[in-house]
């Protein structure tokens, strides 16, 4: 009796721990691994399938799960900073471990692996484009004129600035992209948020910040960039507005230059075709509110 109850008490504790997967989500990645002669596969596909397997099995046992992006770079240079053998499971349980703190993560919710890879991606991306944008303005230093951070007045500039946009904004669910060309790269990021009739906006307080953060970019270091919106709300077009990123302040695209921006392949460059049901509209006036205080850097 007491060795049934022992093992009932087992299974519920195990209810209780939360799981971390790392993740090899590319060919390239999983080939890299298998110059460790203690990683078991020896085939991606059949290890995808594996891991989908153990995660509905975890779910099944009601235990929750998150998978990690597991990068065979970062986990070598873990592994030499810590003095840790490379070629053993409990070297790369301790890396996930790390990640499950300090890497990018999704869930487990019982979505497919299709589904779930692509999500993870893009949640590392996100958090390479904040780390770069936010390594950017670090390194900017202070105005030369008046001490002031320069980064961290071009992080609170562009904060009030979205601010002001979603104030300005019509009632309805709104997804807004902001796009920099800085030193080496295009930086990318997306919000999306919802208000009500109230002026109560709802939005990833992460999503806000990285947003806020690659805007404050383009700002600081006058790079070109640019902001657009798409509001939908029930029972009318959905509305697109656009803004371009100018100096340290944001000037509204008339009509036609969003038109011309949404309808226009970002990589290619070639003619979109335009939605049925769309309208594309000059944006509201974000008020004196949205002026700077110009810095000489």
């Amino acid at each position: 009796m007491a060795h049934s109850r022992n093992q009932t008490a087992r299974r519920h504790l195990r209810r209780e721990i939360a799981g971390t997967i790392g993740l090899l989500t590319d060919e390239r990645d999983f080939t890299a691994m298998r110059c460790y002669r203690t990683f078991a596969f020896d085939d991606h596909q059949t290890y995808l399938q594996q891991i989908e397997a153990l995660l509905k099995t975890l779910a099944a046992q009601g235990g929750h799960t998150t998978i990690a992006l597991f990068d065979p770079e970062e986990y070598a240079e873990f592994c030499s900073a810590s003095g840790l053998e490379p070629d053993a499971p409990a070297s790369r349980t301790r890396f996930t471990a790390e990640l499950a703190t300090t890497g990018p993560t999704v869930p487990y919710e019982g979505q497919p692996l299709t589904e779930l890879v692509p999500n993870l991606v893009d949640e590392a991306v996100r958090q390479a484009t904040w780390e770069y944008a936010a390594t950017l303005l670090a390194r900017l230093g202070a105005c030369a004129s008046c001490g002031e951070d320069i980064g961290r007045g071009a992080f609170s500039h562009a904060s009030d600035l979205l601010v002001r946009i979603l104030a300005t904004a019509d009632v309805g669910e709104h997804h807004l992209v902001c796009s920099v060309t800085a030193e080496h790269e295009t930086l990318l990021a997306v919000l999306r948020t919802a208000g009500d009739p109230q002026g109560t906006y709802h939005l990833d307080e992460t999503e806000a910040l990285e947003f806020a953060t690659v805007l404050a970019v383009g700002m600081a270091t006058h790079s070109p960039g640019g902001l657009v919106m798409r509001t939908t709300t029930p029972d009318r077009p959905d509305r697109v507005y656009g803004w371009r990123v100018r100096g340290e302040n944001l000037e509204p695209l008339t009509e036609g230059e969003v038109f011309d921006a949404y309808c226009t392949d970002i990589e290619s460059g070639d003619i979109v075709s335009p939605e049925s049901g769309v309208d594309y509209c000059a944006p509201p006036d974000l008020g004196e509110e949205g002026n700077p205080t110009h810095h000489t850097h």
